[in-house]
């Protein structure tokens, strides 16, 4: 493999410039043109200018994408995260032109990204997964009376859904009624199928997930697991691992149904199973993301595996070590920082005037100082990941990255950051997912008294 299309853009195709840089494999940057002086576009060894600003001109534009990997005798497209990472379509039209998808098959991609289909999957396969509807849930009557057999409060989810969209808690029948027709119409906007289905909504529960992979000769292997519980919008913005608070006895029982769960799909390259766990260390299949994921620089840091160097490995044929050989040492914090008001997480587009790091940190970003942060796509800036020794030394070395880091020319949710981390129970270790919603109202109560 000597040449290689990146379909994305940012920080990610930044991060796989430097593995393919490493490796001694040419890229192609594609870049829209509100993006044309982002770094990423001049490290690449060729770009392509694929279209105007929105998405839908541009980066969701398949055909062009895999027309200019052709003009440019590319032998694999990469997809990133995010974009067309998940799109099935997309993935069988790389591979009928030629190329390789680094990435898994499209029939498992049409497969985990159907939610109701991938919670059939695996409760098939002995995955347990939160009792909810089998089937998708036409029209509000049928849905008030799955309801009651389900029991409130419940979770309404959008079963091509993701990234957070496209699912709501519904406390009682009062907010199911109201939020049912909502959901519907925004998992149809967003997604083209406005199939919904109900859940349990587990209390306290964390987020948790694993990150697995698997080769073209049927070996699966987990590289241990992520919390992802500090999430505002049902989005993730702090992950860490190993994760705190969860014994051992209970990370292997997480692991091992996440290979189960690769298994029954016939999983290749890099994959995500993510999972709710409750107050008792129970857990249940939440989905499966057939990407490599936003957060994937944390496990990287523990086990000291480059994830995008096994990605392309194993789109060229190559055999994943074995379990045995995988360890991990330390701790690992991944913040994502974004250029948003940190008091109603609305994005705030602008110019970095200063963009100063800390120190300490693995900074992975898609901009430099002076470069625009537009309204156009996701307004993260950078991912900030802190590892050390311990989480105890982690969180010092944080404190002390955030005192030194300036950022000027949009708004950001580092103040945010510097706060929450100080909280008791990020500190402790013992949180859920509502930590951050229950941290900011406290804060709120307390500014009123």
């Amino acid at each position: 493999m000597k040449k290689i299309l990146i379909a994305n853009r940012g920080e990610i195709a930044r991060r796989i410039i430097r593995t393919c840089d490493r490796l001694g494999i040419e890229t192609v940057a594609i870049y829209s043109e509100a993006d044309g002086e982002l770094p990423y576009v001049s490290e690449a060894t060729e770009t392509a200018a694929i279209g105007p600003n929105p998405v839908a001109q541009s980066y969701l534009q398949a055909d062009k994408i895999i027309e200019e990997a052709l003009k440019r005798n590319v032998e694999a497209i990469h997809p990133g995260y995010g974009l067309l990472s998940e799109n099935a379509d997309f993935a069988r039209k790389v591979t009928e032109a030629g190329l390789i998808f680094i990435g898994p098959k499209p029939e498992v991609i049409d497969t985990m990204g159907d939610k109701l289909g991938s919670r059939h999957t695996m409760k098939q396969a002995g995955v347990p997964v939160v009792p909810g509807t089998a089937e998708g849930v036409s029209d509000i009557d049928a849905a008030v009376l799955e309801a009651k057999a389900i029991g409130y409060p419940l979770m309404l989810k959008a079963s091509a859904g993701g990234g957070g969209i496209g699912m709501v808690l519904c406390e009682n029948e009062q907010a199911l009624t109201q939020q049912f027709d909502s959901v519907k119409n925004r998992a149809k906007a967003y997604f083209g199928n406005d199939i919904v289905y109900l859940e349990k909504f587990i209390a306290n529960a964390r987020h948790i997930e694993v990150q697995i992979f698997g080769d073209e000769s049927g070996n699966i292997v987990h590289l241990y697991e992520r919390n992802c519980s500090v999430q505002r919008r049902n989005q993730k913005v702090i992950e860490e691992s190993p994760s705190p608070d969860l014994p051992e006895s209970a990370r292997t029982k997480l692991c091992d149904a996440a290979v189960k769960a690769a298994r029954a799909v016939g999983y290749t390259n890099a994959g995500t199973v993510e999972f709710i766990v409750d107050e008792n260390n129970d857990f249940y299949f939440l989905e499966m993301n057939t990407r490599l994921q936003v957060e994937h620089p944390i496990t990287e840091e523990v086990t000291g595996v480059d994830l995008v160097e096994w990605q392309i490995n194993v789109a060229r044929g190559e055999t994943l070590p074995g379990q045995d050989t995988i360890h991990t040492t330390g701790h690992s914090i991944e913040y994502r920082i974004y250029a948003e008001d940190p008091k109603t997480f609305f994005p705030s587009p602008g110019t970095l005037s200063v963009l100063e790091w800390g120190t300490g940190a693995r900074i992975e970003t898609g901009y430099e100082g002076g470069n625009k942060v537009t309204p156009f796509y996701d307004p993260m800036i950078a991912k900030v990941i802190l590892t050390g020794a311990s989480r105890e030394e982690v969180l010092e070395k944080s404190r002390k990255f955030f005192d030194e880091t300036a950022i000027e020319g949009v708004k950001t949710n580092l103040p945010l950051f510097d706060r929450f981390i100080e909280s008791k129970p990020f500190i402790e270790g013992n949180y859920a997912t509502a930590v951050l919603a229950q941290w900011l109202t406290q804060q709120k109560e307390e500014k009123t008294v």
